[in-house]
């Protein structure tokens, strides 16, 4: 079954619909990768300030209604960038929304890690930056079509939501590290399900040029949520 762009706001479409030409579709890549190192220079430029800047640990903690100023915007932000397919595929609503979104997450992100030691977060940075290149490369590469997935990602992310609500009521440190280990395996499938959703070519389905935005929030997030994961795994063992 194919997806028409133009009727639908699903950005995913038949591959052998999309990306017909080679150019646009490099393009199209070098777009969404562009855009993805941007947030996260800004992401992890925000968690940089939170953990080596006791300063910025300090008005946070005073004025707590930035933290819940960003968490607003960031829902408000991924809903319009999700929901909405005109906003995202207009110029320049969808750079002001991501911006914006960007910024927020940064802020959110920042004050989880400031309980982290710097230690420990370059060494989640490191293994996060590790898995992130290996499970890309592997993207391009292999001639298995994870794009035909969606079904067990959308099912597993249900998973995974319940288990996280029982890791919440039972503290256990544990079940805390095997909640987090199976999160970050998780979104690392995510992540190559994503990338072949941007390659498009010869797989089943694909993301429409038109859709950088959406494929670098996507990418985004994968790679925050990875990041989230394993800082967690090196905090509950240190704990």
């Amino acid at each position: 079954m194919s997806y028409n762009y133009e009727s639908y706001d699903d950005p995913l479409t038949s591959g052998n619909m999309e990306f017909t030409d080679k150019s646009i579709r490099m393009g199209f890549i070098r777009k969404v990768y562009m855009i993805l190192m941007a947030q996260l220079t800004v992401t992890f430029g925000f968690v940089a300030a939170f953990t080596l800047s006791e300063s910025v640990k300090t008005f946070i903690a005073e004025n707590m209604a930035i933290f819940w100023v960003a968490l607003a915007g960031t829902f408000i932000c991924i809903i319009a960038l999700s929901c909405c397919g005109e906003l995202r595929r207009r110029t320049p609503h969808n750079y002001i929304f991501l911006g914006i979104f960007t910024v927020c997450e940064g802020i959110l992100l920042g004050a989880a890690s400031a309980s982290f030691t710097s230690t420990e977060i370059l060494m989640a940075v490191g293994i996060c930056v590790v898995v992130t290149l290996s499970l890309t490369v592997f993207a391009f590469q292999t001639r298995f079509d994870f794009t035909t997935c969606g079904m067990f990602v959308f099912v597993s992310i249900i998973v995974l939501f319940m288990f996280g609500i029982l890791a919440l009521i039972f503290q256990n440190k544990v079940l805390n590290i095997v909640y987090s280990s199976i999160g970050a395996l998780l979104f690392s499938f995510y992540l190559i399900y994503d990338t072949q959703l941007m390659i498009g070519g010869s797989h089943k389905y694909s993301i429409s040029p038109e859709e950088y935005v959406f494929a670098s929030l996507t990418l985004y997030l994968d790679i925050i949520n990875i990041f989230i994961f394993i800082l967690n795994i090196i905090g509950s063992a240190r704990n």
